[in-house]
């Protein structure tokens, strides 16, 4: 097989949910070897997340891939030998515990690069390491209500709206693999590791964009706006004859210029508003009525045509049905198929990007709760008595 560009990586995946373990996810989609550790008895709750077949956790399948999993519980004694000795042995930890728990365990930053001064310790939690709010819970929710995300989101005269699924973490997740692949890229240049301090409620103000600059410098706050843009007219979603729905985007002056041409409204190109994305925005109902009433009498598969002969940018909105049949998707194979020992042929998205030359790959999808314990604990070098002293504890 090609060699993939983190052979040789090991990562401690000591994460639940989602941000941090979808972390470990990504460096084991391009090679790294990632050694889920999960309670005992209370494993990774995304394995109850969602719906499930044949009382398998199916979002476990996704999060859970290209990762060997053991179990040890890091609060007993044992675990924490136990744990300290892996630690040894990887590349990078990710964790996120509420800040004080490893240290409560006696497994800090102090205590790992005492054993590992190579170690990249990467700590996701809601609020970060320091602050006010620091030792409060956090959770993607609270992160998409104080980024700015859900007030900005939805229609002007309507609630603001949560996205239904974990956006804030998601974004992290990708956040936390870059920072720890930067702190990676650190250690070869001074042979040191470091803490990365992942809180969730920052990248997704980042994805956000230049909001923070322009209050400071014009008071400006964004307000909802639907479907619409306030940088860009016609920008909307429009329900076709069939009751499909398709979005449209102009950010171009070209393409809006092609779409009003399509349409049949020439005329609205001469008007002095239509020179700029902006003034554009502002005379939307205008530009949407002439763009929604044209795609009102016309069925779905029609629209797309005209649009894609006109050079014009437009979009079916698909459910996930349509996602899996889409041309597109089939020809990048964004969602494949891994052979699972309990499921049997399953589909999930596949590796986030292709390399040309060190390609990444789903080897397997997520592995039942402790299933590598032995192998991975034999191979570090504890013998029969060591686990079953272990398990005698309860720390396996």
């Amino acid at each position: 097989m090609t060699r993939t560009p983190l052979d040789g990586l090991r990562v401690l995946d000591v994460a639940t949910l989602f941000a941090g373990p979808l972390a470990a996810t990504m460096l084991g989609d391009f090679g790294a070897e990632v050694v889920k550790i999960e309670h005992p008895t209370r494993p990774d709750p995304s394995r109850g997340h969602g719906p499930s077949k044949d009382g398998i956790g199916l979002w476990w399948k996704l999060l859970g891939r290209n990762k060997h999993t053991i179990t040890l519980d890091l609060s007993k004694p044992g675990g924490r030998t136990t744990f300290l000795r892996l630690a040894e042995t990887a590349d990078v930890v990710i964790e996120n515990f509420r800040p004080g728990t490893l240290e409560k365990w006696d497994l800090g930053w102090p205590e790992l690069q005492a054993v590992n001064p190579g170690l990249v310790l990467a700590r996701v939690t809601g609020f970060g390491q320091f602050g006010p709010s620091s030792r409060r819970p956090g959770f993607g929710t609270l992160a998409e209500a104080m980024s700015g995300f859900a007030a900005i989101t939805g229609e002007p005269d309507a609630p603001p709206v949560l996205p239904p699924f974990g956006l804030a973490d998601s974004i992290a997740g990708l956040a936390t693999a870059y920072a720890v692949m930067t702190a990676l890229a650190a250690r070869d240049r001074t042979g040191e590791g470091q803490v990365v301090d992942m809180a969730i409620i920052e990248p997704i103000l980042t994805v956000l964009g230049p909001q923070p600059t322009w209050y400071d410098q014009l008071g400006h706050v964004q307000e909802r706006t639907g479907n619409r843009s306030a940088n860009n007219a016609p920008r909307n979603t429009y329900r076709t004859a069939d009751g499909s729905w398709v979005a449209v985007s102009t950010s171009a002056q070209s393409i809006a210029e092609r779409v009003m041409r399509l349409v049949g409204r020439p005329e609205l190109i001469d008007e002095p508003w239509f020179a700029s994305g902006a003034q554009r925005a502002e005379h939307a109902d205008v530009l949407d009525a002439a763009v929604g009433s044209w795609i009102a009498e016309r069925p779905r598969d029609e629209v797309l045509a005209a649009f894609e002969k006109a050079e014009a940018a437009v979009a079916p909105i698909q459910d996930i049905r349509e996602v899996m049949t889409d041309p597109q998707y089939r020809a990048l194979d964004t969602v494949t198929t891994v052979d699972d020992p309990e499921l049997g042929p399953l589909r999930m998205q596949n590796v986030l990007f292709r390399l040309s030359a060190t390609p990444g790959a789903i080897r397997w999808a997520g592995r039942p709760h402790g299933a590598d314990t032995n192998e991975i604990l034999t191979e570090l070098g504890l013998t029969e008595a060591d686990l079953t002293a272990l398990r005698t504890e309860g720390a396996l």
